[in-house]
């Protein structure tokens, strides 16, 4: 049968790969945990990568990297320094829980190594200013894993922004919000490893993608309280993860803030693992001086011909969990082989931890506002 030359082929045609032939990065993951599993999965859409080590503490994940990823066994350390004296490696991901992101980002800079590190950036600001200042004197390349940063409804809203339509932005709103979500694996529940709960594991997400539209301006001082009512007791209500820790539980379950910049602006955050709220709600809105708009679903709210409008976009690319680590990733590999800039550097790390800790310091000194230098 003749083919139908109305009909058009090459608009359904898939993308072609070029295979990629130049230098590899080799990578070494600290932390092989869960999350270490969703960067393995974004380095195999990324050629560049060639992930040749890792390090945990546990031996079943090191026996997960062998197994089902293919590294070495002898290339897999329970100490990041011997692995860093003993393979050649380029760039390091660093995976761990929140306290031990510092060590290992500085041993790892010291050591020659760009580096990634998971979000929050550290545990406060000292560790923030001390990762910057080893990734600075050995030269490499620190990016810190703040994956909305590249979502299609950040650009979209930098966009519009940038061609002026909100004018002045002089109000932004953050809600990262759980109905009942506190995490039943891992140590997200213990103070003394992440630094609290919900406001630093979930609410960072929302706030740096909010700061980072905002132009990243700079917060001089917090008012915020957080409260553990749920989580530090035993629960028979039904939920998506039940059966926590909860005797080991010692971070807050709701966290509320406000963050003054020196520009003049606001940025409230409710942040949430635990709430009695109608549903889950992850997401930022804002005010500005011309228009304002929302995150999720993406949104702006404008005057038009003597009418207020409320606009949506008619198609952005679809964003899931997945691809935006391959975004984030990608980004810090070409950095690392090209020298090209980072989307999330150090210095917007700092940014974010600065708000954090602002919160958590607010709070411990009963809800009074504290100055952020």
């Amino acid at each position: 049968m003749a083919l139908d030359k109305s009909v058009g082929t090459e608009s359904l045609a898939m993308k072609k790969e070029a295979k990629y032939t130049g230098k590899k990065l080799r990578v070494a993951i600290i932390g092989c945990g869960g999350i270490a599993q969703t960067h393995m999965k974004a380095y195999r859409q990324i050629p560049e990568v060639e992930v040749v080590a890792g390090c945990d503490i546990l031996q079943d994940r090191l026996d997960v990297m062998a197994s089902e990823w293919g590294i070495p066994k002898k290339n897999l350390f329970k100490k990041w320094n011997d692995m860093l004296k003993k393979v050649k490696i380029d760039a390091v991901d660093v995976c761990t829980p929140n306290g031990v992101h510092a060590p290992a980002v500085i041993d790892a800079a010291n050591a020659g190594c760009h580096v990634m590190t998971e979000k929050p950036m550290g545990m406060n600001v000292r560790e923030c200013e001390d990762m910057i200042k080893a990734a600075k004197k050995n030269k490499v390349k620190f990016a810190v894993g703040f994956q909305q940063r590249y979502h299609a409804n950040t650009d979209f809203l930098i966009r519009a922004r940038d061609e002026g339509q909100f004018g002045n932005i002089m109000f932004v709103k953050c809600r990262a919000l759980r109905r009942r979500g506190i995490p039943n694996w891992g140590v997200f529940g213990q103070k003394d490893k992440q630094g609290g709960g919900p406001m630093i594991d979930i609410g960072v997400h929302i706030i740096e993608a909010a700061h980072y539209f905002m132009g990243a301006p700079k917060p001089v001082a917090a008012t915020g309280n957080i409260w553990t009512y749920l989580g530090d007791k035993k629960s028979e209500v039904v939920s998506c993860w039940p059966g926590w820790d909860y005797k080991t539980y010692t971070v807050e379950d709701l966290a509320i803030a406000q963050i003054r910049f020196a520009n003049g602006a606001i940025m409230q955050i409710e942040s949430s693992f635990a709430a009695h709220i109608k549903e889950n709600v992850f997401t930022f809105s804002f005010m500005g001086d011309k228009g304002g708009g929302a995150w999720q679903p993406a949104e702006i709210y404008r005057d038009c011909a003597g009418t207020m409008i409320n606009e949506v976009p008619g198609f952005l690319p679809g964003d899931d969990f997945q691809s935006l680590f391959v975004k984030k990733l990608r980004n810090w590999v070409d950095g690392c082989l090209r020298g090209t800039p980072l989307t999330a550097p150090g210095e917007a790390g700092l940014a974010v931890q600065k708000i954090l800790n602002g919160v958590y310091d607010s709070a411990a000194a009963g809800g009074k506002e504290v100055v952020i230098k």
